[in-house]
């Protein structure tokens, strides 16, 4: 197939990282953003570009995308990967850390596909992928932030779906489960200092020792490559899915979701903190 110009945020690390060489190896024109640029080395040797990007930064998003748009005249993919999260009860979180919450996982993919969508409509195609988890569909305790900008980011690519698909345009959520990669290296430690020395505190400790990792026990959780081969075959697709569930835990924690009462499945998951 032909190759497309792809842009990828989040591109330093992680699934963003994956995906950017995952795209690049299948034979495609990738552009990488993150506000880590070192960490984008293994792109640029493998034949794409790193570009410099802070996604709540208005001028950075416009001058990546000119820069996309000034060399090929088109933008074919965009998949919005970049983002943070936070931990801590709902009485602790700073409501600044909440809102920041809200401009990495939310606003900074929403504003990114205005900007692409003018491009996308005058070609009469385009695919945006936006990743969300499966955070964007159930919640779990100490987490409320970016449970909610999840959830806001699928109700946003649900919208949106609706409103471009006329102009050939496919948005698809992509909802990972349980992935290796730094995301969430800093969880236990949040966890600590925002809510552990409060109301709240044997709930957030049962959660930080749940997720240190354990001498000499491997890690159940899936390897990158497996969301980054979804996004592919997303992307390469000529009628992808609208949702791509994938990684371990996902389908399982979703289906428990969906076949529970709110109060069974609040049970199931605070009686495992207890």
């Amino acid at each position: 197939m032909a190759a497309k110009v792809c842009l990828v945020t989040g591109a330093s690390s992680g699934i963003g990282h994956t995906t950017a060489l995952e795209l690049l190896r299948s034979g495609h024109i990738v552009y990488g953003g993150a506000r880590r640029v070192h960490q984008m080395e293994a792109i640029r040797e493998a034949g794409g570009h790193a570009l410099p990007m802070d996604v709540t930064k208005e001028e950075d998003l416009q001058r990546v995308v000119r820069t996309v748009l000034d060399a090929h005249e088109r933008i074919d993919v965009l998949v919005n990967n970049a983002g943070a999260v936070v931990h801590g009860a709902v009485e602790d979180t700073p409501m600044a850390m909440a809102r920041d919450e809200f401009e990495v996982n939310v606003f900074g993919p929403a504003r990114l596909t205005q900007l692409v969508l003018p491009h996308m409509r005058a070609r009469g195609s385009g695919t945006i992928v936006n990743v969300s988890s499966i955070g964007g569909e159930i919640a779990l305790p100490l987490g409320a932030w970016y449970y909610a900008s999840k959830h806001a980011l699928e109700a946003f690519s649900d919208t949106l779906r609706m409103e471009v698909g006329q102009f050939g345009i496919d948005v698809v959520v992509v909802q990972p489960g349980i992935i290796k990669t730094d995301f969430e290296a800093g969880t236990a430690r949040q966890l600590r200092e925002i809510s552990g020395a409060g109301a709240y505190r044997d709930m957030a400790e049962a959660m930080a020792q749940a997720a240190e990792p354990q001498a000499g026990v491997d890690s159940p959780a899936s390897d990158p490559e497996v969301v980054a081969t979804t996004i592919r075959q997303a992307v390469e697709s000529a009628r992808p899915e609208t949702r791509y569930v994938v990684g371990w835990q996902a389908e399982a924690l979703l289906n428990l979701n969906r076949s529970l009462s709110d109060r069974e499945f609040d049970a199931t998951v605070t009686g495992r903190l207890a």
